[in-house]
């Protein structure tokens, strides 16, 4: 059965995790996708564990459902190559920075003269208008330049990276979501366009939904911050033998909770009246909440709980989380055979269509894997690619 977007066909220049990402879920959607490489390939090719060089674990992450060309854009033949590649694309994505891409001359107006209905993505640390777009920037430096970092201070007493790549991540949902948004336009209205979706303002984006708060009002009407979650007392409890997620909501969460932890008398506490009055007063609430966790052991309170509806969850591992029932039951897990690699472990798509569902067709190739296939698609002829692979400008392999 055909992916939602089968039939288009999406030139991906970008590297690390944003963009590969990005692109590979647009891949999981059935779309074609073509991974643009630098002879020495995308960096992730060589970061964490692997069988095989150039077939590292974030690199196998991040680029199934791809077809790998190489290309040295610092050429002249490499960049009429892209070009010729871009003339037949839907979408194009590149993570360079504004002053490299216009260094290269690999910027919107160059490939909308060649291809005009052509979606051209460009996603980088800062935005193009400001004094930091042509700074570097990497997830650590957008978590500590959007407040994230500085959140951790909460619970760490000082500022901390999140232990997972948060900006890459949620950035690349902004670039799929931007991406499908342009190519809708495009369908119903005609006409390609340029698309930029910065990593620092998405960020903010993201932080400011709820840590506006009061500046939501101009001039503030309170604090910013969110004051649930601005709490040290907001975290996992410990039970009797573990750790559990417990989070009474709704008022009726809370007289259940209370009448099941054997602490009635708190149910007309004013302080637990409603979610108003339960966030001014959250810190001692959870301290209260913290307290009576402590009291029984992880299952008692998960039986209870569930029994009166009251979300409850136990606190996963990584390695929980490979040998678990809710994942197991809806497929979540795939194991397929690579040619070279192996064995391998990866995710399904969670996404899930009735009528179009994503797939896996492809796994990660290696750097260069498709050169020539790609190439000749474009028009190149056996002779033009053998010069090209002479000259370096491009590898098979």
């Amino acid at each position: 059965m055909a992916g939602t977007l089968e039939g288009l066909r999406v030139v991906d220049l970008s590297t690390v995790i944003l963009g590969p990402w990005a692109s590979q879920m647009l891949g999981d959607m059935g779309a074609d996708v073509i991974k643009v490489e630098s002879p020495a390939g995308d960096t992730t090719r060589y970061s964490g564990p692997r069988r095989n060089s150039g077939m590292a674990s974030l690199f196998l992450a991040t680029n199934r459902n791809k077809r790998s060309i190489v290309l040295d854009l610092t050429k002249d033949a490499g960049r009429e190559a892209l070009f010729r590649i871009a003339g037949s694309a839907d979408v194009l994505l590149h993570n360079f920075r504004p002053k490299a891409a216009k260094k290269l001359g690999l910027d919107y107006e160059a490939f909308a003269e060649a291809n005009p209905e052509l979606i051209f993505c460009a996603t980088y640390g800062f935005g193009s208008g400001g004094p930091l777009a042509n700074t570097p920037a990497y997830d650590d430096i957008i978590q500590a330049a959007s407040g994230i970092a500085e959140l951790q201070t909460i619970t760490a007493g000082e500022p901390r990276y999140v232990p997972t790549i948060v900006a890459d991540k949620t950035t690349a949902h902004y670039v799929v979501s931007a991406i499908l948004a342009a190519l809708l336009h495009r369908e119903r209205h005609g006409g390609g366009q340029a698309i930029e979706v910065p990593m620092f303002e998405s960020l903010v984006d993201y932080v400011m939904v709820e840590h506006l708060y009061g500046a939501a009002f101009d001039p503030p009407i309170d604090q910013m911050g969110y004051a649930r979650l601005l709490n040290t007392a907001r975290k996992p409890y410990r039970t009797k033998d573990g750790y559990l997620a417990v989070l009474p909501y709704t008022d009726q969460n809370w007289r259940d909770f209370l009448t099941i932890a054997g602490r009635g008398e708190l149910i007309d506490d004013p302080r637990f009246a409603d979610l108003a009055t339960r966030v001014r007063h959250s810190q001692e609430i959870y301290g209260l909440l913290a307290d009576m966790v402590a009291t029984r052991t992880t299952g008692e309170w998960q039986e209870a709980l569930g029994t009166a509806n009251i979300p409850v969850m136990v606190v996963n591992s990584k390695e929980m989380l490979l040998e678990n029932e809710q994942l197991d039951a809806t497929g979540f897990w795939r194991f397929e055979e690579h040619p070279t690699e192996g064995r391998l472990r990866m995710t399904n798509p969670p996404v899930r269509f009735s009528r179009t569902p994503s797939s896996v067709r492809t796994l990660p190739p290696h750097l260069g894997e498709h050169s020539a296939e790609i190439l000749g698609e474009a028009g190149y002829s056996a002779e033009e690619i053998e010069t090209l692979l002479a000259s370096g400008v491009t590898r098979q392999a």
